[in-house]
This record gives C-alpha cells, structure tokens and sequence, in this order.
C-alpha cells in the first residue's frame, strides 16, 4: 500500500458506566489522564493519525456512553466500524461479567455480521489494589473468543498504546482484505461465456 494514501478506520470502545474508556482514550490520543470525567453521554470522538506497516492511518475513535439506558442508541454509532475495544474495570466483576452483552451488541449490528470482526479485550484500573477479577479468567474467556487480551492502566499509561495498535493493525488487515475480495470479485471474467446478440 501506498504510505501517502490515508486509510480511515472508525474504532469503537464499548464497556459499562465507570470502566476508564474515555480515560483510555485521552491517554492513548493526548497522553493526558484526569482524575475526574463526566458521562459520556451517547458518544464522543477523538481522531489520531499513526503510521503502521508503511500506511497513514487515520484513526477516528468513538467513545461511547456506558450506562445501560442508552445502550440503545449508542449501538447506532457500532455501524461502519472497522474494530472494537471491549473494556471491562478489573476491580469491578460485574463489568468482566457484561462483556458478553457488549460483545453480542457489536456484533448484531456488524452488517456483514462476521466472527473475524476486529477486536481487543482491556482490562484497565491494574493500578488499583482492590482487584476482583482473576486475570485467568479473562484470558480463558478471550483465548475461547480468539480476543487479544491486554492488562491496561489508563492512569499510569500501562500497555494503552499497545493495545489501540494491535487493534488499528487487526482492523487494517481487515480493511485490505475486504478491499481486496471487492475488487476481486467485480473483475470476474468467465472464458467461453455465449455473446447475446440483438435482433
């Protein structure tokens, strides 16, 4: 590919109320981390543009809000993304617990739906003592799912860069892939195919 062409990928990051992924995000984009944030309410966006395997990629990140009563329409913003972080607190058993549904969620409005779609697992706040979820169960439920799985610190800025990366790397094969099959697939040319003649 071309490292003048931009690829844009919209990126998704989807968890409960509370699990750090607009913390996660400002982290990764501004490298800046605050104590105190508000709801996201539906969603916000933050763009950042990196280089990978010789390609700009413009990536437009969609924060989106946790609480349980607009999940509704936050899976609107799910359609036309090229990948997914899955964010759960491990201090908080309840939002590990809720992947499954935020997983179900992306995947129902992935239009193809499609097992291969692009994802990662985050398991953010290890710089809490209290942690409640055993790190052996979170890679059980991701190896099961074929999901990386990364131990994250929005805080202490832990693995974050690694993670959106192995995510933009993941969404990027994705991308040239379908592009590929497309152009493939409308350049088919059958020999000995009968010309249809008018009159």
């Amino acid at each position: 590919m071309n490292p003048r062409k931009k690829v844009d990928l919209k990126l998704i990051i989807v968890g409960a109320l509370g699990v750090g992924k607009t913390s996660l995000l400002h982290q990764y984009v501004h490298k800046t981390f605050y104590e105190e944030y508000q709801t996201t309410l539906g969603a916000s966006i933050l763009s950042k543009i990196i280089m990978l395997d010789d390609t700009t990629l413009k990536l437009q990140i969609w924060d989106t809000g946790g609480q349980e009563r607009f999940r509704s329409m936050v899976s609107t913003f799910y359609k036309g993304s090229d990948g997914c972080i899955l964010a759960f607190d491990v201090t908080d058993l309840e939002s590990f617990e809720a992947l499954d549904i935020w997983r179900g969620d992306v995947l129902a409005k992935i239009i193809p739906m499609e097992q291969s779609y692009p994802m990662v697992v985050l398991g953010n706040k290890i710089d809490l003592e209290d942690r409640k979820v055993p790190q052996e169960v979170v890679q059980g439920w991701c190896k099961e799912k074929d999901i990386p799985y990364f131990e994250v610190s929005a805080k202490n800025d832990i693995n974050v860069v690694q993670a959106f990366e192995v995510l933009a790397s993941r969404a990027l094969s994705r991308y040239r892939e379908i592009l590929e099959n497309h152009l493939t697939d409308s350049i088919k040319l059958v020999p000995g195919q009968a010309k249809s003649r008018c009159c």
